[in-house]
């Protein structure tokens, strides 16, 4: 049909332009759909990216979140941050000795096992539990490496015997069912703390069966003077949680524990060789890559800036884990799935205006401008299904957001243009067909019966 006001349009080409998709919306059915397959290839693709990027930045988390160093250095066989090869301490003297080096300090991390009691309230009886956690050992003087942020207390209360910091995620999963989900603040912590010291005093039978059943037996009563919060046991050593940080998410999703690195080697069985790796601050002026090169040299341990450390994680995780192929899989059958409904009901559009384009074609337009007829309604389409599945992908990503979202999403820039580049083509494959078609389109078709 053409337009009603065709005087409204400065050429030809515009016409065209207003025919192709007014031709594109007159069924509004297949419209929609072919927007809709569009936008749940392009959400598909964002929303697994997004996740599979979240994900190799949880694997490299702690290398970010301790902080202070320019150089890691570690046993050479060391394949990612998880990876310890203890070393024995008398290599930080050897790093020491090191040209360019401003100080180097010792960091202990690993798997440690936390027990905790607890009263259940329905029977009275005293409840252990036995959970994994990652043990960071700071420095015991300069406490290099501490947490980004504290949530509530004080770094330098590490200084205090049986001392610990617990992560803000973390302190939930040691003692679960008390509330401390719903924390997003100091003053939401105290009250809840408060509340749980109430219910301490109370006896363990007076509220039976309820869904706040395991009451902690380590519950401390924090003060100026005793910043206690939490107690549990480790390596039979007590542990006093005198603070709470705000650490990033880990791939392995262990609570984070940090206390000084003396009190670390009390925390674990004992071993001979307990030094995991060694933070190394080069003098002003120096190249981190040149005392990188000479700590290898002098000393035989690996030393790497943390960006290489990154790479070397993030490297370890997509060569030699599934994790790749199983995201990479979901984004290639939403790449076939959109492309398979945007080009059949893309071909069935064109079938059904099989005689306007002969009509056009019939009244002179050429074969190019009919090609770009059709371009433009798969760029029509493409665009609409582009926005609509970032835009939908990235609310699920802000709808699941958060220090209590177990999700690891985060959509990078070249996530937008990748997921662009896959749109265009699902468009360009989808639209190939009917181009085809046109293009082969007898003029005389218009004509017959």
């Amino acid at each position: 049909m053409l337009p009603a006001k065709p005087e409204l349009f400065s050429n030809f080409g515009e016409i065209v332009g207003w025919i192709a998709i007014k031709m594109l919306t007159g069924d509004r059915a297949k419209f929609i759909g072919i927007v809709f397959g569009l936008a749940f290839a392009s959400a598909l693709i964002m929303q697994q990216g997004s996740i599979f990027w979240g994900l190799m930045l949880r694997t490299c988390a702690q290398i970010y979140d301790l902080r202070g160093a320019d150089l890691w250095v570690m046993d050479p066989s060391v394949q990612f941050i998880d990876d310890v090869k203890p070393m024995l301490e008398k290599q930080l003297g050897l790093v020491r000795g090191v040209d360019g080096i401003k100080w180097a300090v010792p960091l202990y991390k690993g798997i440690a096992r936390a027990k905790l009691s607890f009263i259940d309230k329905s029977t009275g009886k005293r409840v252990d539990v036995t959970e994994q956690v990652i043990l960071i050992g700071l420095d015991d003087n300069s406490l290099v490496g501490e947490p980004a942020s504290m949530f509530t207390g004080d770094i330098e209360d590490l200084h205090r015997p049986n001392s610990i910091i617990v992560d803000r995620v973390g302190l939930r999963k040691l003692f679960p069912r008390q509330g401390l989900n719903l924390i997003d603040s100091p003053g939401q912590f105290k009250s809840t703390l408060a509340a749980l010291t109430r219910r301490k005093q109370a006896s363990p039978m007076s509220e039976p069966n309820s869904d706040k059943d395991l009451e902690p037996i380590g519950l401390g009563t924090a003060s100026q003077n005793s910043p206690v919060l939490f107690e549990m046991e480790m390596n039979e050593h007590r542990a006093e949680v005198v603070g709470v940080c705000d650490a990033s998410r880990t791939f392995q999703s262990n609570a984070v524990i940090y206390t000084t690195f003396s009190r670390a080697k009390e925390f674990v069985p004992r071993e001979r060789k307990l030094l995991s790796y060694v933070l190394v601050k080069v003098m002003p002026g120096q190249n981190p890559l040149d005392v990188a090169r000479r700590i290898r040299e002098q000393s035989g341990l690996s030393a790497l800036t943390t960006d290489q450390f990154v790479e070397k994680t993030i490297n370890y995780y997509l060569r030699y884990t599934g994790i790749p192929i199983n995201f990479m899989t979901t984004v290639i059958l939403g790449f076939i799935v959109g492309t398979a409904i945007a080009g059949q009901m893309f071909y069935s559009f064109t079938l059904e205006n099989i005689r306007q384009f002969g009509a056009l074609k019939a009244m002179g337009v050429g074969n190019l401008r009919i090609v770009g007829m059709v371009l433009l309604q798969a760029a029509l389409v493409g665009f609409l299904g582009y926005g609509l599945g970032v835009g939908g992908a990235t609310l699920f990503g802000m709808a699941n957001r958060g220090q209590n979202s177990e999700l690891a999403f985060y959509t990078h820039r070249y996530l937008l243009l990748l997921d662009a580049g896959a749109t265009i083509i699902i468009c360009t494959l989808a639209s190939l067909l009917s181009v085809l078609k046109v293009i082969l389109l007898e003029p005389a078709i218009v004509f017959r019966g």
